[in-house]
């Protein structure tokens, strides 16, 4: 499915939630697909079994899947409600990042054209809304 780093300083809980939630964000895992059981990604992954499930509670609590008691976890659908809170905090780290950028010298076009190319592989997003 994926690697992760051991010998990255982020924990490996943290890499794989990052992982997941850009498969389910590209649209890669679709909306309703089972994600595959904690024992069996972690015989893939090589890694803890406590470490996926960890990962999984946190991506279930950020709304990004949920869990059938007996069956597994599975994709969420994308909510139609925006989840005003963690855009709020999206919001302020792209803000940090976007002027990290700027002030090493990127241009507003450049960062315009990055933010086209993730709306085309994206999807999602609220239309017609400008703030």
């Amino acid at each position: 499915m994926f690697e992760l780093d051991v010998r990255s300083r982020k924990p490996i809980y943290e890499q794989l939630v990052e992982r997941l939630k850009e498969l389910i964000i590209t649209e890669i895992l679709k909306t309703d697909e089972q994600l595959p059981s904690v024992r069996t990604l972690a015989q893939q992954l090589t890694i803890n079994p406590n470490t996926i499930q960890k990962a999984y509670r946190e991506l279930e609590v950020q709304g990004y899947i949920y869990s059938i008691k007996g069956k597994g976890s599975f994709v969420s659908p994308a909510s139609p409600s925006p989840n005003t809170e963690k855009l709020s905090k999206v919001k302020s780290e792209l803000i940090k990042l976007l002027s990290e950028a700027m002030y090493l010298g990127m241009s507003a076009d450049e960062l315009y054209k990055i933010i086209q190319e993730v709306e085309a592989t994206v999807g999602g997003g609220i239309e017609d809304d400008q703030n």
